[in-house]
């Protein structure tokens, strides 16, 4: 497992620590099994992140799907986790923001 998996996996454990509900079906996508149906949520997950203008669809389909399709995809692991990294901490950021006034 390549350090780049490694900091990859870290960032769904921040998922299941901020959203207690997402544990289980992030167990169940990362699991060895799943690799050939991964893409396919993952692609589902980037094209509703696109139509997010739907009522039903939103743009945090997008760096969630960018994130599963990165786990089969060694080239885009860094800079996926890297962006993940980044927007979570920039969306942190404007809670304490919002929480302070």
């Amino acid at each position: 497992m390549t350090r780049n998996h490694r900091r990859l996996l870290r960032q769904f454990g921040v998922l299941e620590r901020k959203f207690p509900v997402l544990r289980r079906p992030i167990h169940l996508l990362l699991h060895p099994r799943m690799r050939l149906l991964r893409p396919v949520f993952s692609i589902v997950l980037v094209l509703g992140g696109v139509f997010s203008f739907l009522p039903v669809l939103g743009i945090w389909m997008l760096p969630l799907g960018v994130l599963l399709l990165a786990i089969d995809l060694p080239m885009i692991q860094r800079p996926a986790a890297g962006m993940f990294i980044r927007g979570r901490r920039r969306v942190e950021g404007w809670f304490r923001k919002l929480t302070r006034s």
